[in-house]
C-alpha cells in the first residue's frame, strides 16, 4: 500500500507559533498537534514523531492534512463539540434561585435541581454545573464571621481584663494559644 507524503513548510513565524502553543495552548490535545508539527518541521521521520506523541500515524497524518488546509489556526479547531446539557435551559432560573439560597451541599443542590426543573443529575454532573454557572465551594469559617460586639465587649470587661490583671500582680498565669489548640488547653486546666 502507497501512501502519499505530505510536502509541508513552514515559515520561522509558524515554528515560532507552533513552539509556544505546544505548551501554552489550553487544550491538551491541541497542544499534542503543535507538538507533531514542531517535530515535523524539524525533520523528523513520521513514525517517530507518531512514537514520541503516541498518536497513530493516521492521527498524525490527520494533523499534518489539517495544518495544510487551514494552518496553525486549523490545528486549534477540535471538531466535536458534545451534547447540550438539558439543564442549559435552565441556567438563568436555577443561577437566581442559587444566588437567592445557596445550597449546603452539592447533594442538597441536586435535590433542588431535581425538584425545580424535573431533571436528575449526578453529583458529580451537578458540581461541574455549579462551576459552569461561577459558584465555587466555601469551607465554613472557625468562628461566625459577624461576631456579636455586645458581648466581645462584655467578655472583654468581665472576663479578660481582670485575669490579666491578677497575671501583671503574678497571681495567674495567661497563655495566649491559637484556635487549634483551645481544646488542649481547656484539658490541661489553662483556661
Amino acid at each position: 500500500m502507497f501512501m502519499r507524503v505530505l510536502k509541508l513548510e513552514f515559515s520561522q513565524t509558524d515554528q515560532a507559533a507552533l513552539q509556544y502553543e505546544r505548551y501554552h495552548h489550553p487544550h491538551p490535545i491541541v497542544q499534542r498537534k503543535m507538538e507533531a508539527l514542531w517535530l515535523k518541521s524539524h525533520g523528523l521521520s513520521h513514525p517517530l514523531i507518531a512514537t514520541l506523541t503516541a498518536v497513530s500515524e493516521n492521527t498524525l497524518r490527520a494533523y499534518f492534512q489539517q495544518y495544510q488546509n487551514g494552518g496553525i489556526e486549523q490545528l486549534k479547531h477540535l471538531g466535536y463539540h458534545g451534547q447540550v446539557s438539558q439543564l442549559q435551559t435552565h441556567t438563568k432560573s436555577l443561577e437566581q434561585h442559587f444566588t437567592d439560597q445557596p445550597p449546603a451541599t452539592v447533594k442538597e443542590a441536586a435535590a433542588q435541581i431535581e425538584q425545580l426543573t424535573g431533571i436528575k443529575r449526578s453529583p458529580t454532573q451537578v458540581r461541574a454545573f455549579l462551576k459552569r454557572l461561577g459558584m465555587k465551594r466555601l469551607m465554613p469559617a472557625f468562628l461566625p464571621s459577624k461576631g456579636d460586639p455586645v458581648k466581645q465587649a462584655e467578655f472583654k470587661t468581665a472576663e479578660l481584663e481582670p485575669r490579666l490583671a491578677q497575671a501583671k500582680a503574678g497571681t495567674r498565669a495567661v497563655f495566649f494559644v491559637d484556635a487549634s489548640h483551645f481544646v488542649f488547653c481547656a484539658v490541661m486546666g489553662m483556661l
